[in-house]
């Protein structure tokens, strides 16, 4: 059922990173990062690639991490 959910709340909100779902789902990120490479495969999900900023460190890396929806095409 999570992963149903998990992909729904993707699907409403576009792109969220894995914090915003740690949060969202109240889950470690090693236990949504499995649920969300299954997404990927069915083609579903996609993480986005990280993009750094000035350098400074003070993100964690979960919130720099996103992942986005991917809408079929037909």
């Amino acid at each position: 059922m999570i992963l149903t959910d998990i992909q729904k709340y993707l699907q409403e909100q576009g792109r969220v990173s894995l914090a915003q779902m740690e949060l969202k789902f109240r889950m470690d990120n090693h236990a949504l990062r499995g649920m969300l490479d299954k997404l990927i495969r069915k083609g579903r999900v996609r993480k986005m690639p990280v993009k750094k900023c000035s350098g400074c460190a003070s993100c964690a890396p979960e919130a720099i991490e996103f992942y986005e929806w991917v809408t079929p095409t037909h």
